[in-house]
């Protein structure tokens, strides 16, 4: 069993009414903010987004459950959940990219350095992570970024088809296919990249964060994939997954080395 530290705070994301709407007037955006002790902070923060198909959160062992990992390497840690979309794409993009703003706008009082704020995705979540980290501009933007398993590619021949539904609310047209593959959108600007997958997953196929990490390479961007051999799709904070251990070192490591 992982241990979960007590959140800190429970923030609405949108007080004043969200943009976009998504037909749920139940669904609100929130953070919860898990913040090391102020003696250990290092000024770095991760923004994560939980995956679940754009249909619902894996909020635990996908997200609150890396609180402690987080934490104890002096690092904040910001769960987000945010809308689904309902086939509005604008709804969990416009709440990553607010959740970025939103940790810079308070950076001060959580002892966080604003050029030290990195994203975090699993699945899904690592799709709209991707997105925010090949879209987002100024105080949107992330310094680095952490996918697990992640759908990256909204091409029908290798895409996670129930994501891609529930993103677009349908069969997309080629420019947004195009446009939210974000595989196609790095640049030499796009931030260093820990990717992290199993190969035997037959729900979201690695080949979508093999092509993301190829992309870096061809623009420069810094970048680590680590192939795990087997675990399926889905095991984030899970201790039942076998390469569990390794897999928290290969990050440790990672986030050690810059």
């Amino acid at each position: 069993m992982v241990n979960i530290v007590s959140a800190q705070k429970v923030i609405d994301l949108w007080p004043n009414g969200a943009p976009n709407d998504n037909g749920d007037a139940e669904d609100k955006a929130q953070l919860t903010v898990f913040l090391p002790d102020e003696k250990r902070a290092t000024g770095r923060a991760v923004v994560v987004c939980p995956g679940g198909a754009y249909s619902h959160l894996a909020l635990e062992h996908e997200g609150t459950q890396w609180a402690p990992f987080f934490n104890q390497q002096g690092i904040a840690l910001i769960v987000l959940k945010y809308r689904m979309p309902h086939g509005n794409k604008a709804v969990p993009l416009n709440d990553a990219l607010e959740a970025m703003r939103y940790v810079r706008r308070h950076a001060k009082s959580w002892h966080i350095n604003t050029q030290q704020v990195g994203i975090m995705g699993f699945s899904a979540g690592g799709h709209l992570a991707s997105l925010v980290a090949t879209r987002g501009k100024g105080d949107a933007r992330p310094n680095f970024q952490i996918l697990f398993y992640p759908v990256i590619t909204m091409d029908p021949s290798f895409t996670h088809h129930d994501s891609m539904k529930n993103f677009f609310g349908g069969t997309p047209k080629k420019k947004d296919i195009r446009d939210y593959s974000s595989d196609q959108q790095v640049s030499r600007v796009t931030p260093r990249t820990f990717i992290a997958l199993s190969d035997d997953d037959d729900l979201v196929l690695p080949m979508n964060g093999a092509n993301f990490y190829m992309e870096c390479y061809r623009h420069d961007v810094p970048a680590s994939l680590h192939v795990f051999p087997s675990g399926g799709h889905g095991w984030g904070m899970r201790d039942s997954f076998e390469f569990h251990v390794d897999m928290l070192i290969c990050l440790r490591s990672w986030l050690n080395s810059f």
